[in-house]
This record gives C-alpha cells, sequence and structure tokens, in this order.
C-alpha cells in the first residue's frame, strides 16, 4: 500500500535576534467558512468578474464583425456601383420613352404649338426682317391661314412666305429670315436630350463613355 509523500512543515517565518519578525510567513490556511456578507461579496465580485469578460469578449465579437462587414462592402462596392449606373441608366430611358409619348400626343393635337412658341422667342430678331420663310409639312390654305395669324400675334409685319416641305414630321418646321435660321424636329430635339443625359451620366461615373449605346 502506498501513500502520498509526507512535506515536512516550513517555517519561513524570519526572526531576528530579539525575536522580533523579520519577514512573516506567506502561508494562510485554506478557508472553509464564510459568513452571508462574504459569500454576497464574493458572489457580486464573481458577477462583475463575469460581466466585464462576457463584454470584452462581445467587443472582441463585434470587432470582428464590423471587419467581415467592412470586407463584405468593399468587395461589393464595384457591384453596386454597377447596379446603381444600370438603375440610372433604365430611369433615364424609362423617362424618355415617357416623354416621346406626352410629346407625340400633344403634338398632334397642338401641332403648330413648337411653331408659336419660336415665333414669340424670335419676335424681336425676326421683327425688323422684311421676309420670313415658313417650311414646313402638309401646308394647307387653313393652315397657311393659321401660321400667317402666328407670326401676326407674334408681332411680325412683314412677308411670310411659305415653302411644302412633304418629308418633315408632324409639328417640325424651319423657319429663315434675313439673319438667321431656326428649325424644329421632335426626333432631333429628343436625341439632343438623350445625349445630354448620356454626358451627365458619363461625367458621374467618372468617364466619357457614351451609357445609353445605341439610343437616340
Amino acid at each position: 500500500m502506498s501513500s502520498a509523500p509526507s512535506r515536512p512543515f516550513a517555517f519561513d517565518t524570519e526572526f531576528d535576534a530579539d525575536g522580533v519578525v523579520v519577514q512573516a510567513s506567506a502561508w494562510k490556511p485554506a478557508k472553509r467558512s464564510y459568513s452571508p456578507e462574504e459569500v454576497e461579496m464574493l458572489v457580486a465580485q464573481a458577477r462583475a468578474e463575469t460581466r466585464d469578460q462576457t463584454l470584452a469578449e462581445l467587443a472582441g465579437i463585434q470587432t470582428m464583425a464590423l471587419s467581415t462587414i467592412g470586407q463584405a462592402l468593399n468587395a461589393a462596392a464595384p457591384a453596386l456601383t454597377q447596379i446603381a449606373r444600370h438603375h440610372r441608366e433604365q430611369s433615364v430611358e424609362l423617362a424618355l420613352a415617357a416623354a416621346r409619348v406626352v410629346a407625340a400626343a400633344s403634338l398632334d393635337r397642338f401641332p403648330h404649338g413648337p411653331l408659336q412658341a419660336a415665333l414669340e422667342a424670335l419676335g424681336q430678331e425676326i421683327d425688323a426682317s422684311p421676309r420670313l420663310v415658313i417650311r414646313t409639312g402638309e401646308l394647307t390654305d387653313e393652315t397657311r391661314a393659321q401660321l400667317e395669324q402666328l407670326c401676326a400675334d407674334a408681332g411680325f409685319s412683314g412677308l411670310v412666305a411659305f415653302r411644302d416641305e412633304p418629308g418633315l414630321p408632324t409639328a417640325a418646321f424651319r423657319l429663315e429670315w434675313a439673319d438667321g435660321r431656326a428649325d424644329f424636329d421632335a426626333d432631333n430635339a429628343f436625341a439632343r436630350m438623350a445625349e445630354a443625359l448620356n454626358s451627365a451620366l458619363a461625367s458621374e461615373a467618372g468617364h466619357a463613355e457614351h451609357l445609353i449605346e445605341g439610343r437616340p
């Protein structure tokens, strides 16, 4: 039968020649009973230590999570940028398509609206001209009378000459006077609008290529 090796008692308290303690012993007997107050204090201390440890672990987990999210965002940024760019392009296409529908309906109902607006805007420029040439499609006697009235309403008192241009679309026209000319074509107007919007989108994206390839 074997037994645990015995350990001799160590007298580690040092005394001087007069019996005064120079160095007290570090040995302390194990405490085997606690008062209710001591128990509450130990429980509170354990709770505080557990709470601090848990908070430290949560802070570490949060830091790792934020780092993972940052890496994911950096990886997804090009795709998100591409999606946002496509969304803007599609929004432009939808807006232009809707504008074309509204404009077509308006021009069918008021085919001389653009010409009237042009005459009003150019009133001062054409007022001094002795002759104004209006080129437009599908000229009839009624159309001529309406256009002459538009010129008179705009303040033009010179001679109005008409040139029938069957190839011009509805509401399209060309004005010619002594010092200049002006024209309107809905298709050309929308093409210029699309080009301006393309340039704006390209500038925003940091490059100069057209973003709506092959679309007017």
